[in-house]
């Protein structure tokens, strides 16, 4: 099976570079990965020692942030190496204190992980939450390099678990330690073998816990806001714009910002055609009274974590659709109620909290009107809500801790 993986591995490189002629995300894919050796060789001193974090994506790299402050305080003058799967990912996180080289990772070959290896010779490797490599994990052992698995998370229905992935398994056994999110994890590699397993959580709750201590002041907005009552919709799909618009169209009293996750300018365009109430986009609020309009669009990156401390209510993005669940954690931190839409089963943050009565999940926009109403006439329901979400923050930070004692 290990040869056949290799063997598709490669042949998909052939295929992703005929693709980018029509994708234009594969494209990038592929162009990221040109010369990636030989920049490498440019820009890595072998000299220094590295540490390898490896994230799949953006998201994976903000639950990397905290391990990366650690790692900087505790080995302050070792370098750090981010390598993202995704292009997405090396695009938005080109540069960033705490990190001194971006790249993307090479396709999972075995010379490729053998080279990307030798080139940076890291003194410690971990990889967050999942993108399990078995050719650059095999590499890992075999040179003997101390390798971690951070806020890892396992499911039942994982190749590593099933017959005919015996060989996927055993490139597991380049983990140290396995760090975990929750007890499910723990009892499956605990059946497989493993018993090298700690359950830490999760580093997004150290993450978005420190960005209450952050400097999260935004002038426009307070001055969009005023004595308003604020909903922030977050990273929102054509899908969560649906459930929106009719309530915020019937509304007078509700300020709204809205943060697309695609700020192309087709989308924000179709999005401003279904707004009925008057509406000022980020990029030309200079020179007007923003105080008069009802809805600011965020057709920006970057504001939307700090958007959130002066919400009194959010809706975060993507399950209303199958696009995935957006982060629901960075409004919870500043003890605001959450509302989302309904395919969130594959989010146990999500469904932990709204079990805890933090957080709220809509099936259409009928039911979207009535939490709203609930929460905008209830002060008190709102209040009580958005203390289980702050809650439910603080009672799960620690995972950075752990790791660290560890090391």
């Amino acid at each position: 099976m290990h040869r056949i993986y290799n063997v598709l591995v490669k042949l998909s490189g052939v295929v992703l570079k005929s693709a980018g002629i029509f994708s234009p995300k594969l494209k990038e894919f592929t162009e990221g990965r040109k010369d990636l050796f030989s920049k490498l060789e440019g820009t890595i001193d072998p000299s220094k020692e590295h540490l390898w974090i490896h994230a799949a994506s953006l998201g994976e790299f903000e639950m990397a942030v905290p391990i990366l402050k650690m790692l900087k305080e505790k080995y302050p003058e070792t370098k750090t190496v981010i390598s993202f799967f995704s292009a997405s990912g090396y695009k938005n996180k080109k540069e960033h204190p705490l990190v001194d080289h971006f790249t993307y990772l090479p396709l999972d070959t075995p010379k490729n992980a053998e080279k990307f290896l030798e080139i940076i010779q890291p003194k410690m490797a971990f990889f967050i939450k999942y993108d399990f490599w078995p050719n650059f994990l095999n590499e890992l052992k075999k040179k003997e390099i101390r390798t971690f698995l951070i806020s890892g998370v396992f499911r039942k229905d994982q190749a590593f678990f099933k017959a005919y992935g015996k060989w996927l398994k055993e490139s597991l056994k380049a983990f140290e330690h396995f760090f975990v999110q929750n007890k499910e994890s723990e009892d499956l590699l605990n059946s497989a073998g493993f018993k090298n397993v700690t359950v830490s959580g999760d580093t997004r709750f150290d993450r978005v816990a420190a960005q209450i201590e952050a400097d999260n002041r935004i002038d426009f907005i307070e001055e969009f806001k005023q004595d308003h009552l604020l909903v922030v919709c977050g990273s929102t799909w054509p899908e969560d714009e649906n459930l929106l618009l009719d309530f915020i169209n019937s509304s007078s009293n509700i300020k709204f910002i809205i943060a697309p996750h695609e700020i192309k300018p087709e989308k924000i365009q179709k999005l401003e055609a279904g707004l009925q109430i008057p509406t000022v986009k980020y990029s030309d609020k200079d020179g007007k009274q923003l105080k008069d309009y009802s809805v600011l669009i965020l057709d920006t990156i970057g504001l939307l974590g700090r958007a959130y401390s002066y919400a009194n209510i959010a809706y975060v993005g993507g399950a209303a659709g199958t696009s995935g669940l957006h982060n629901i954690l960075e409004p919870a931190t500043f003890g605001v109620p959450i509302i989302i839409g309904e395919n969130f089963s594959k989010f146990p943050e999500a469904e932990r909290l709204r079990q805890l009565a933090g957080l709220f999940s809509v099936k259409n926009s009928a039911e979207f009107s009535a939490i709203m109403n609930k929460l905008y006439t209830n002060s008190e329901f709102r209040k009580k809500t958005g203390m289980i979400a702050g809650h439910f923050i603080n009672s799960n930070t620690g995972a950075t801790r752990i790791l660290e004692n560890y090391l």
